[in-house]
């Protein structure tokens, strides 16, 4: 796919990421610190198979992943939480944020999640692909697992997140 960039036009790839994207990720994430909660290196390398990365003109120009969060006593009701989404200040404003959030629904649908979740200071961006705003509280495994390790909030509750979650169709009861 292209789109037009200044008085030339740049030709764009949606992708799976792999280990050679990885430095390109952790500087991605990087220039975005007031954004994205921080990764180490070690966790982009182990979790690299749960990134989509976007490739414009030869460079990496966004990124987003997505984790399979934990539930306690809830197994037939999964959640899987998209995060980490950047785009490059210089491609920003050209659909790639939404290209990116589309494949990683579509990479995340056969896995047949009862919902994903995102925390995003976005909250009219996500509103577009159907997530609809919730109460932090609805999410507590997400808190637990995640925000209680936040270093940039005294509180997942005085966080300016806001929560959303997109129901998807109810996966179908398997028979013993």
């Amino acid at each position: 796919m292209d789109y037009l960039w200044g008085m030339k036009t740049i030709s764009r790839t949606i992708r799976h990421a792999g280990f050679a994207d990885a430095s390109g990720i952790y500087k991605l994430i990087k220039a975005n610190p007031n954004e994205l909660v921080p990764r180490s290196m070690n966790d982009i390398i182990q979790n690299v198979d749960r990134f989509i990365v976007a490739v414009a003109g030869g460079r990496l120009a966004g990124i987003v992943s997505w984790a399979i969060l934990p539930e306690i006593g809830r197994t037939e009701q999964p959640t899987v939480e998209i995060k980490s989404l950047a785009v490059d200040q210089a491609h920003r404003g050209r659909g790639l944020g939404r290209a990116l959030v589309n494949a990683a629904i579509e990479r995340i649908r056969p896995l047949q999640p009862e919902q994903i979740i995102v925390l995003t200071f976005t909250p009219e961006f996500f509103a577009r692909f159907g997530f609809k705003t919730v109460a932090k509280e609805t999410l507590m495994h997400k808190l637990y697992t995640g925000c209680l390790n936040c270093s940039k909030y005294d509180s997942p509750f005085t966080c300016p997140e806001v929560a959303m979650r997109l129901r998807l169709a109810p996966r179908a009861k398997s028979r013993r």
